[in-house]
């Protein structure tokens, strides 16, 4: 019987041969804490991180001083200013928290002999070596690529994707504060759509130059713009968010669901992979970017066959 491409590709990686650890250079010293703040020096993920403040600010501004301010209703402007702007907050501080958190790199040139023997393997257990940055590879970490390139030059834990509109790989560390954003990103579109709705209304019923102290053209093209950004971002991040929460309860990664691989680790119940991903225990915590998720504790780099 003919073994599959995948049996024998494992059975060549138990071999000592394979790992060549003797290619490997010593990883280089350690010069950065964990606490210190990770960033991708990439030109297009920094644009597209800037467009996407950007985008919430105008939204702000519109928000504000298109529609809140010039309202006669002050109960109805604290109220909505309030939720939008904490929102917005929440927004921008999850987005900032998915760019600048080390999404779960893997140490570069760690396949060395020193290193593969300190793992005290068993027998059934194998390691992957990644041929780009001669890491071995922890249980559902990928090297990251995006549009045929890699991005971050590294193996990243559970990676999901390589996102430019937060300049990072969504991985293990920031998949919280990723499904934090496009979750409220999704939120606050959808309240500036209501609010437009509501707004165009008001002006239809009363005179345009009362309703905003803009002029009527100025607030008409201010507005559809508005609509136009909250619909797409909308639908845009409700999708992702619902992608997302889709993959974190099925334990698949984005890229696991496009290459159809196979499972090697112990299956868990969809409560607790969520719990995996926003912290033990369920609290209002899992809301919070400023809150860092227990992920907890595992072997990661023994796969068991």
């Amino acid at each position: 019987m003919k073994s599959s491409p995948v049996s024998r590709s494992r059975d060549i990686e138990r071999q000592a041969g394979y790992l060549r650890p003797e290619h490997c250079a010593p990883p280089p010293p350690r010069t950065h804490s964990a606490d210190d703040m990770w960033f991708i020096r990439d030109g297009c993920g920094i644009v597209c991180g800037v467009i996407t403040w950007l985008l919430v600010f105008y939204a702000e501004f519109v928000v504000v001083f298109v529609m809140l301010l010039p309202a006669k209703n002050v109960a109805y402007s604290l109220i909505n200013g309030a939720v939008f702007n904490g929102l917005a907050f929440l927004a921008l501080a999850s987005h900032f928290r998915a760019m600048c958190t080390d999404p779960g790199a893997v140490p570069k040139g760690n396949a060395t002999k020193e290193f593969i023997e300190s793992l005290q393997l068993k027998p059934g257990q194998v390691v992957y070596k990644c041929p780009k940055c001669c890491s071995i590879k922890p249980d559902t970490s990928h090297h990251c690529v995006f549009s045929r390139s890699s991005v971050c030059k590294r193996c990243i834990k559970k990676m999901d994707h390589h996102c430019p509109w937060v300049n990072n790989c969504v991985g293990e560390n920031n998949q919280k504060y990723f499904v934090l954003f496009t979750m409220y990103i999704a939120l606050i579109s959808l309240h500036a759509l209501i609010m437009v709705t509501l707004h165009f209304v008001f002006c239809f019923e009363e005179d345009w130059a009362k309703c905003s102290s803009f002029s009527p053209p100025a607030t008409v093209i201010l507005l559809i713009f508005l609509c136009f950004e909250g619909l797409l971002f909308l639908i845009f991040t409700a999708v992702m968010f619902g992608t997302q929460i889709h993959s974190i309860c099925n334990d698949e990664t984005g890229i696991e669901q496009l290459k159809k691989e196979e499972k090697r680790w112990a299956k868990k119940s969809k409560w607790m992979n969520m719990k995996v991903v926003f912290g033990h225990p369920f609290s209002l915590a899992w809301l919070s970017p400023f809150a860092t998720p227990d992920h907890g504790k595992a072997n990661l780099y023994q796969y068991v066959v």
